[in-house]
């Protein structure tokens, strides 16, 4: 690449360089932008604040989970991914102080491997087994509603225990070029974490690195989203067509009207949380396949936005135990019981 002109600042086309995109002329690096302090003292806050709502919440559904997460598939599902989403948000921290010393590495190589693999293990996990739980939860209803019967497919903790493990075997191996190829690298003086393909690959380099985020789009966001989207659509138009005859103001129209809510805020949340950060990988990855070329706008979306969206999609491992559990009646129940059995205590314990 050479070395840059004096007048630009290294920061920004450092993040480019640990996102990934390590190609492009150094002559469309700006001069005069600098990296911004007010941003990467907002990432940081972020993450703290997911991090601590994530470590609550997933916590919180674990214990109200834990006499419940045989009796079926779904809640084995729901068990798996608050256990997904808590060895998550346990990595934040380290990303925190990253961003706010300007994407600066302090925690050694070691570290560095560990930390980006278990990141993208638990991110395949968590997505997986959110299309898991939507496979689940139509082929629940869908069997119920049409004969019934118990003993389908997912019905059984039997089958969904070994569904799990498939999906731990999964996440594993799509989360392996982080644990091979990352690694810590001093770049015009800094120390970034970040995934490098090995220079024996020669000119090819670029067109690795857009198989590996090419990888990360389709088996972390395209594939399960249509997934997902599609067990939706059909579970609401099954329930519409089961129920078309039973009026307009029934417990039918009122339950079809909650599973259209609750559908929709599901997809919703899983999609605006992903989108953006999945949107600007496809952007680079275009580029390091030479379908597009490296542009200015590209270079200033990797070092403004495309931190804030990989805040934004972190962010749904805090969410996750809002939608899947505390949406649910019985779930509701017990926190009431919990929250007030935590008050009687401390109201029997204070001194009169």
């Amino acid at each position: 690449l050479g070395a840059p002109p004096k007048s630009v600042v290294p920061r920004l086309w450092i993040w480019s360089l640990a996102s990934g995109c390590l190609r492009g002329p150094l002559s469309l690096a700006p001069g005069k932008i600098s990296s911004s302090i007010l941003l990467r003292i907002f990432i940081s806050i972020i993450y703290s604040v997911v991090c601590a709502l994530g470590l609550v919440g997933n916590v919180l559904v674990l214990y109200l989970m834990k006499s419940k997460w045989k009796k079926s598939s779904i809640n084995l599902f729901v068990t798996c991914l608050a256990v997904t989403d808590f060895q998550f948000v346990l990595t934040l921290p380290f990303w925190a102080v990253e961003n706010a010393l300007d994407f600066t590495w302090l925690f050694g190589k070691v570290m560095c491997k560990m930390l980006s693999y278990v990141t993208a293990m638990n991110m395949y996990a968590s997505v997986f087994f959110l299309t898991a739980m939507s496979i689940a939860r139509y082929h629940a209803v869908a069997s119920a509603l049409k004969s019934r019967r118990q003993g389908g497919l997912l019905d059984g903790c039997s089958s969904a225990k070994w569904l799990c493990a498939l999906i731990w075997i999964l996440a594993i191996l799509a989360s392996l070029p982080n644990g091979i190829f990352s690694t810590t690298s001093t770049i015009f003086g800094e120390e970034l974490c970040l995934v490098k393909i090995p220079d024996s690959q020669g000119n090819n380099t670029p067109f690795w690195l857009g198989l590996y985020h090419a990888q990360k789009v389709l088996l972390g966001f395209l594939l399960p989203l249509t997934i997902i989207t599609l067990c939706y659509l059909l579970l609401v138009r099954f329930i519409s067509d089961r129920h078309v005859g039973a009026g307009s103001c029934g417990p039918s129209t009122k339950r079809r009207s909650k599973v259209t809510k609750s559908v929709t805020i599901v997809v919703l949340s899983f999609f605006l949380c992903w989108l953006p950060n999945q949107a600007l990988t496809t952007w680079g990855v275009l580029i390091k396949l030479n379908l597009l070329h490296f542009s200015h706008a590209y270079f200033l979306s990797q070092a403004y936005l495309f931190p804030i969206t990989v805040c934004l999609a972190h962010s749904n491992s805090c969410l996750n135990p809002i939608f899947y559990c505390l949406m649910r009646r019985e779930f509701r129940k017990s926190l009431k019981k919990l929250m007030w059995r935590i008050t009687m205590t401390k109201v029997a314990l204070t001194p009169p």
